[in-house]
């Protein structure tokens, strides 16, 4: 289906053009004609599959032909689990809609950074204002912001904000938000886990993809590699060099191993940077936007990482180890992959977690190759 015929205007669908979208993506497609028609909508859905256009498009088409936002008050707010998603989903709301005649003002906000910015950005209101839980709870403690006109409220990534901690928080900002809106929720998982006060719009919304299984994406060929714990970053260098990779995402379990990976990695003379909380978010998005140009080599991340960042033709992603559950797994390997393209998705799968990669295969009701590293020379 093209996007001429799904009834978005034409500056939306050139600048749509230009960042590649030449067909709609299933979930586009399912999600738009919802959108544009008010309707409440949850979707299932894996990352790399187009959501943040689901959403995006059609909000921006319902924005431009209506009236201007008041002052101080938010139109639409898009909730995200991370400070990477809220600068990642305005960005892409900007180049949306950079051939709308009309003027549509998008916000973030988020923590990491001075709040005062952020409360003057905010308090003359905005049509999009994409935030972080915590940080829109004290923008509008600070009277910066009033959500009591919110028209359309998306929670992207709802299953991640709760795997963060951010019920209480939700609960909070849906207490906020007038009782007639329209919700879209996207969740990688719909299900148990998604129990808000607040959220009872998903017994009559329009749902997609909710009763499919999770499965990783199809254009990953998924690799699995048995090796010594402590052989692990030999082999991870030894790939690196040997392969020709020059663009790597390694994802690990905690701050202290990204740092000590990237450290190791450097000594040998392979450039990496490391992504965490820990770091500011300054030093975050300097180590993400050198990456995506190419001057990083390796990325080495927590699972800060594993959803919502877009790093277009992301050829290799690692698992130096496993994550707590296969939507996590999923989530990491979905960093390649994306909307069609090809990509490699390795594990390095020492012997105590043998059993837990099982558990994932099952879960995704797919076997990824194995490879013994015995049989390897590094």
């Amino acid at each position: 289906m093209s996007l001429q015929s799904s009834g978005l205007s034409g500056g939306l669908c050139l600048a749509a053009d230009e960042l590649g979208y030449k067909e709609l993506f299933p979930i586009q497609r399912d999600a738009i004609p919802v959108i544009l028609a008010g309707k409440d909508l949850a979707v299932a859905v894996q990352t790399g599959s187009g959501k943040t256009a689901a959403f995006l498009l059609p909000l921006l088409q319902r924005l431009s032909e209506q009236k201007a936002v008041k002052s101080s008050s938010v139109r639409v707010l898009v909730l995200v689990p991370t400070r990477e998603l809220a600068l990642q989903v305005a960005e892409a709301a900007k180049v949306f809609c950079r051939y709308i005649p009309e003027k549509i003002k998008i916000t973030a906000v988020h923590g990491g950074v001075s709040i005062n910015p952020q409360l003057k950005s905010v308090s003359t209101g905005a049509d999009i204002l994409v935030a972080t839980p915590g940080r829109l709870i004290d923008v509008v403690n600070n009277n910066a912001a009033r959500l009591s006109h919110v028209e359309t409220l998306v929670l992207d990534e709802a299953d991640r904000m709760l795997d963060l901690g951010f019920k209480d928080e939700l609960a909070i900002i849906l207490g906020m938000l007038p009782s007639k809106r329209q919700n879209l929720l996207f969740s990688a998982t719909l299900g148990s886990k998604i129990e808000i006060p607040g959220m009872d719009f998903l017994k009559e919304a329009v749902k997609i993809g909710i009763e499919e299984p999770e499965t990783p994406p199809e254009p990953v060929e998924q690799i699995v590699y048995t090796v010594d714990q402590n052989s692990k970053g030999l082999l991870l260098r030894h790939m690196i060099k040997n392969g020709g990779w020059t663009q790597v995402l390694v994802f690990v379990s905690s701050k202290r191993r990204a740092d000590n990976v990237t450290r190791k990695l450097i000594t040998n003379g392979i450039s990496a940077e490391a992504l965490h909380g820990d770091k500011s978010q300054g030093a975050r998005n300097g180590a993400l936007t050198r990456f995506k140009q190419g001057k990083t080599r390796v990325l080495v991340a927590t699972d800060l990482a594993s959803r919502g960042l877009d790093i277009e033709q992301l050829p290799y992603v690692v698992n130096y180890e496993l994550p707590r559950s296969a939507a996590d797994y999923i989530h990491r390997i979905g960093r390649t992959g994306r909307a069609g393209m090809k990509g490699v998705a390795v594990t390095l799968l020492s012997e105590d977690d043998y059993q837990h990669m099982k558990l994932i295969e099952k879960r995704m009701g797919k076997k990824p190759e194995y490879i013994d590293s015995a049989s390897i020379r590094f």
